[in-house]
């Protein structure tokens, strides 16, 4: 068992975090707002520090899960920052989405420390957090990864190193490319049959078991059907994702039609007020 720290107690991170205490590894944990961090530990039987530093001081493994670039500075940086708190052969895993540009950027803050930096963002939403099921996409040195790995198992169904420092941000990417197309898709397909006059529960329920299947039917159709988008992962942060899958296509050359359109798709969905509803919200633009 690790004695670990965790950064940022959101919809994703108060759940793994609790998910490492529950698996008998000593928690610290942070949050920007520290009554948060209070009522985990009341409820886990773990610490909280008032600082990232504070959280971070002795532990062999720092979790973050916070917002984006900036945020991700903040609780490593500074002398408040994680970093200073962590010993050298200590290892920080970012679950955050953000850039491959500041994880390499961290990476290299982190090792003139001796300290081991990891990218390891998350796919599964607030479902796959709560079960501990998520699919973890890692990059970094092996050695570290390897280290990690056993740690991150508290609350993943599946963790893979797909390279070396930024690529798992890069498969993270490719993960949020393929869910704008698909939802898109899904809500058409809904709106569709809706428009058709077709039952739409029975159409998923035949339609799902053929090629056109997937994660996003399977989980959100009937919620899509029934106008419920109050839950799961919300359009501002989508948005935020998208813009860094397409500033970084424009920097490595790659054409993305699609995701550029979904992503005003989104903004359209923002425009209705629905920044905090679920991605599955595009159907809501449709009707």
């Amino acid at each position: 068992m690790a004695k670990a720290a965790f950064l940022g107690l959101g919809v994703m991170g108060f759940r793994m975090a609790g998910h490492l205490a529950s698996k008998g590894h000593s928690v610290s944990v942070y949050n920007r707002t520290t009554a948060k961090a209070e009522a985990w530990a009341a409820k886990h039987g773990g610490t909280f520090g008032k600082t990232p530093r504070e959280a971070a001081e002795g532990a062999e493994f720092v979790m973050a899960c916070v917002g984006n670039d900036d945020d991700l500075r903040a609780v490593c940086l500074g002398p408040d920052g994680a970093f200073a708190g962590m010993k050298p052969g200590s290892v920080f895993v970012d679950h955050t989405t953000v850039s491959a540009a500041v994880t390499r950027e961290l990476y290299a803050e982190a090792k003139k420390l001796g300290i081991a930096f990891v990218d390891a963002p998350v796919s599964g939403g607030q479902a796959g957090a709560e079960n501990g099921v998520l699919s973890i996409m890692c990059g970094g040195d092996e050695a570290d990864y390897a280290r990690a790995e056993p740690v991150m198992a508290a609350y993943a169904r599946i963790c893979r190193r797909i390279g070396e420092s930024g690529a798992g941000q890069m498969t993270k990417m490719c993960n949020q490319i393929a869910i704008a197309g698909l939802v898109q898709g899904l809500a058409e397909a809904l709106h569709f049959a809706q428009k058709a006059g077709l039952d739409g529960e029975k159409v998923v329920e035949v339609i799902s078991q053929g090629a056109a299947g997937s994660w996003q039917m399977a989980n959100r159709s009937s919620t899509m059907l029934a106008d419920k988008f109050d839950f799961g992962f919300a359009v501002d942060w989508m948005r935020k994702d998208l813009g860094i899958c397409l500033s970084t296509a424009n920097e490595t050359g790659a054409s993305l039609p699609v995701t550029a359109l979904v992503d005003q798709f989104y903004k359209d969905v923002q425009k209705l007020g629905g920044g905090r509803w679920d991605t599955s919200s595009l159907i809501k633009r449709l009707k």
